[in-house]
């Protein structure tokens, strides 16, 4: 290949295009030309091929060493031979011997087209990950398009991700063309390209969907200490304001309850329940158990467990359907709680 504009034309445009370095492409298909050249040498350890940056131009050199006598013809080259050739060098010397083969243009032609075009799928693969691994632990937006078996494939754009039957919610079912939010659990590099599971399941689905709805949960004046979630019924969150003048529980709600209830519909009705957190974990447990109310916290810091005194007529509410609120106030405090009614505790002899 003497001269072969064309392909540093070509080598161009893919590099304007698709934003893969001209030199990337030509490193790799000097590398594979290389390897060629052991059907014509026999090996190519020594053996070295450029390709002209400017004109394309393919020249294939043998590194040889100087010797007053030739042993290995591959390798050396003889001293008489060498002073017409590199008057400039002497016995000892590694000089570069041309030895570009006749037909070398038509196989490096085919060479130069298997590189540029797996080159450039291993790049925009390279692209794809990247682009897709930098969200992973945030939440994007699918669309759902098909049942693969008990998994559900999401188009997230570029490129597929697969909602697995463990992190579905139970609850839901999806039509084609749904649109819906998904937090990404994890991107993996495969050869067919990124492997992304996401899950509409994981309480930072819930955190995630905050932050993009709320200003000062964007912002860091408002924090989410901790999240307790039973996807699909009911998730408790516990939030904290770094400024005296902003409630952070009425900011998560929004006027009229607007922020919520975006949230809300987004996750299909599930119920949310944000209360106030404090470092006081008898307060903290006592809002936690919300929408119950109260009549005393017992904390034993120590084991992390509390016991609970609730009005009577409050027992059902605390521990909730099938133990559901209590279940959710523990996970959140990370507190063992036991609650008991005013007229169970004094059976029990609780003060």
């Amino acid at each position: 290949m003497n001269n072969n504009k064309e392909l540093i034309d070509a080598l161009n445009q893919i590099e304007r295009e698709k934003d893969i370095s001209k030199e990337i492409l030509l490193e790799a298909m000097e590398n594979s030309l290389v390897a060629a050249c052991k059907n014509h040498f026999g090996k190519a350890d020594n053996i070295r091929v450029n390709i002209n940056r400017d004109t394309g131009a393919v020249a294939v050199y043998a590194e040889r060493e100087i010797v007053e006598t030739v042993v290995d013809p591959v390798t050396q080259i003889n001293a008489v031979e060498a002073k017409l050739k590199y008057p400039k060098n002497n016995i000892g010397d590694i000089v570069n011997v041309e030895v570009t083969p006749k037909n070398f243009g038509r196989i490096a032609a085919q060479k130069a087209k298997q590189v540029v075009v797996q080159k450039i799928r291993e790049e925009e693969r390279k692209v794809l990950f990247n682009q897709y691994y930098s969200k992973e632990k945030d939440v994007v937006t699918g669309i759902v398009q098909r049942y693969v078996g008990n998994n559900v494939s999401i188009n997230l754009g570029k490129v597929d991700a697969v909602l697995t039957e463990n992190e579905q919610v139970k609850t839901e079912h999806f039509k084609p063309t749904d649109r819906i939010k998904l937090y990404v659990l994890e991107v993996k590099d495969t050869t067919k390209g990124p492997r992304i599971t996401v899950s509409r399941t994981h309480p930072e689905l819930v955190k995630r969907l905050f932050e993009a709805e709320v200003t000062e949960v964007k912002d860091g004046t408002v924090e989410i200490k901790s999240i307790s979630r039973e996807a699909g019924s009911r998730t408790k969150m516990a939030v904290y304001s770094n400024n005296s003048d902003v409630d952070p529980v009425g900011a998560c709600v929004g006027m009229n309850g607007a922020r919520v209830n975006a949230i809300v519909s987004e996750l299909r009705g599930e119920k949310i329940d944000i209360i106030n957190w404090n470092d006081d974990p008898a307060i903290l447990i006592e809002n936690a158990l919300s929408p119950a109310k109260v009549v005393s916290v017992y904390v034993e810091e120590g084991e992390k467990s509390a016991r609970v005194i609730v009005p009577d007529y409050q027992l059902s509410l605390a521990i909730g359907k099938e133990g559901q609120n209590a279940r959710l106030a523990a996970r959140l405090t990370g507190y063992k709680i036991d609650i008991k009614s005013e007229s169970q505790a004094e059976g029990y002899g609780w003060e």
